[in-house]
């Protein structure tokens, strides 16, 4: 391209500026004038280019795609992008958990794995991780547990006694924590894990029935993973080396897939079934409740502008469509509040209206101004009204599920069914899927991570925690801890203290 050939610099208004390298000054040598606007507009907008990050799934990435149904489900479902042959425009985004923006994207963490369904009956968005399970099962404990993983106050240090506490004072943690220690705790890439909408859903047909469900994309690429040895490797040779895999693959026209499969327990199995199927700690065994596939989501369409179409990316469980809803898994429903509420306030209360939140679907709704308000209302901004404006229409929603629930108000635990306890699922996970060599690397990374300053009282707690998922595991984490607890990484002395390592090398 030529130098004719490139279009003006301008300012945000469009206005063609005079030069991009020099400020607007008295002579060549003397002060700068505050009537040079455009410095002043560089300047501005570079001290606010940053937004508040996310608080969780601050560092993430993700590419758009399209998910197109494969297999007929509409005897469970009356939701519009799940009819046979439709073809849907997505959006996804994957992310760690705990670290911050620049945090590397190898380090041992759960993966969240959010998908926007761009729908013509509204947005649909199943918010979820790289894990079927999760760590707490109500919500008053989350804000706690995200601090757990988070920074010390007084140092500003990541710190595993504060982990280990916080996990072995909550035993409903202990199935989620088996996964994140196992060889699943660091994917080799985006492309190789599988998401889960974790939670139990529901969905409604066409004649009002009611299901409960639970999702799950299946990668396509195959299951890999990073030991913790080569995650370490990978964190110091490219802190962004899942971002840019992903990127890099769908640039060269290699698209990664996903396969939709849903888990559907008939509505009544809920009140009598052997586990709480609203637990988010627990998965319903295949067996009871087996996979049935729905379609194929594909990414192949890569960001074309980080901040606004990934950054500003917005997911909420609340978006539900027709024909799907929620349940009443207590972390669901606290999660409907507060996703939204974490938008508005990391991205202010019209977030909506930023493109890559925006519906396909028309919008008709009775919000009015408020920070960057962009689309016009028009009257009436009320209702009711009788002035033409939008009304109600109960046909055209299920009003997120209907279920019944009675009885007093209470702060007490979800009532224990036959099957239910902290432990058993996670057993089952360590002796029944896991092979004798992933069993090895579960107590290896178990041990590597309790050296790593849990203090006593606390290690005391985790050897009895793992013990109560597997006698075996507890008392080979046990004796790996204390086999180790007298050794120094010598590389680490010598990379910590390097003027008193040269001196005792020279002695």
């Amino acid at each position: 391209m030529t130098a004719q050939e490139r279009p003006p610099t301008t300012t945000d208004a469009g206005v063609p500026v005079a030069g991009d390298e020099h400020s607007l000054s008295v002579g060549p040598d003397g002060p700068l004038l505050l009537q040079d606007h455009y410095l002043i507009e560089q300047m501005a907008n570079f001290n606010r280019e940053r937004i508040p990050e996310r608080q969780p799934h601050a560092k993430g990435g993700g590419a758009f795609g399209r998910f197109t149904t494969t297999q007929d489900v509409s005897a469970f479902t009356r939701a519009g992008v799940f009819a046979p042959g439709r073809e849907t425009e997505v959006l996804i985004r994957f992310s760690t958990v705990a670290g911050e923006r620049g945090s590397p994207d190898t380090w041992r963490d759960p993966r969240g794995f959010a998908v926007k369904f761009y729908t013509d009956e509204g947005n649909l968005d199943i918010v979820g991780n790289n894990t079927p399970v999760f760590f707490i099962r109500d919500p008053m404990k989350f804000q706690h547990f995200i601090r757990s993983q988070k920074r010390r106050a007084a140092n500003n240090l990541r710190d595993h006694d504060m982990q280990w506490d916080f996990w072995t004072l909550s035993p409903e943690s202990a199935h989620q924590v088996t996964w994140l220690m196992g060889d699943r705790g660091i994917p080799r890439s985006w492309r190789h894990m599988n998401g889960y909408g974790s939670h139990t859903y529901m969905w409604i047909n066409a004649d009002k029935e009611r299901f409960w469900v639970k999702y799950h994309f299946k990668t396509d690429q195959g299951i890999e993973c990073f030991t913790q040895d080569e995650g370490d490797q990978m964190a110091a040779i490219d802190t962004d080396y899942h971002q840019r895999d992903l990127f890099e693959h769908i640039e060269a026209g290699e698209f990664p897939s996903w396969t939709l499969h849903v888990q559907i327990m008939p509505f009544e199995d809920a009140k009598t079934y052997r586990y709480n199927p609203f637990d988010l700690t627990k998965v319903w065994p295949h067996a009871d409740y087996p996979l049935r596939e729905v379609g194929r989501l594909t990414l192949d369409r890569n960001v074309t502008d980080y901040h606004t179409e990934m950054e500003q990316a917005a997911f909420e469980p609340n978006n539900i469509v027709a024909g799907t809803g929620l349940s009443p898994d207590r972390m669901l429903l606290a999660r409907g509040f507060s996703y939204a509420d974490a938008h508005r306030a990391r991205l202010g209360v019209n977030y909506r209206q930023i493109p890559v939140n925006s519906p396909k679907a028309p919008v008709h709704s009775y919000s009015k101004d408020g920070a960057m308000r962009v689309r016009n209302v028009t009257d009436p901004v009320y209702a009711p009204n009788s002035y033409g404006g939008p009304r109600a229409q109960p046909g055209l929603t299920d009003d997120g599920g209907t279920w019944h629930a009675d009885g007093e108000m209470v702060r007490t635990a979800y009532t224990l069914r036959r099957d239910d306890d902290d432990w058993s699922q996670a057993g089952t996970m360590v002796r029944e899927v896991l092979d004798d060599a992933a069993r090895d690397r579960l107590v290896t990374n178990i041990v590597g991570h309790l050296l790593n300053g849990v203090s006593e009282p606390v290690l005391l707690r985790a050897f009895d925690y793992w013990r109560h998922v597997d006698k075996d595991l507890g008392d080979k984490i046990e004796a790996g801890v204390r086999a180790k607890q007298g050794e120094k990484d010598p590389k680490a002395t010598a990379q910590s203290n390097p003027a008193r390592s040269s001196a005792q090398h020279k002695a």
